[in-house]
C-alpha cells in the first residue's frame, strides 16, 4: 500500500480532473470545483492515507471518503462517501 502512494505522492502535479469530474468530486467532498483536487493531493500526503490499486485504478481511503485515481493519466474519477466498518 505505501508503495502506491509513493508512486502517487512523486506524480502529484500530474493529478487532475475532468470538467465532468470537477462537479461530481465536488459535490461529494462539499467543496468548491477548484478546491477539490488541492484536497485530494492533500490527502495523498496524509500519512493515514490507505492507496491500494486494482487494475487501472488506484484507490485512496481516508476516513469515509474513497477516490479513484486512473493509474495511467493520474486523472481523478470519483470521490465516494463509504461506510467505515
Amino acid at each position: 500500500m505505501e508503495e502506491y502512494r509513493n508512486i502517487l505522492i512523486n506524480n502529484l502535479d500530474k493529478i487532475h480532473t475532468t470538467e465532468l469530474g470537477y462537479q461530481r468530486i465536488a459535490k461529494t467532498m462539499k467543496l468548491e470545483n477548484e478546491e477539490c483536487i488541492k484536497k485530494i493531493k492533500e490527502l495523498i500526503n496524509d500519512c493515514n492515507a490507505k492507496v491500494t490499486k486494482e487494475g487501472k485504478n488506484y484507490y485512496l481511503l481516508h476516513n469515509n471518503l474513497k477516490v479513484t485515481i486512473n493509474s495511467y493519466n493520474y486523472c481523478v474519477i470519483t470521490a465516494h462517501n463509504i461506510k467505515v466498518k
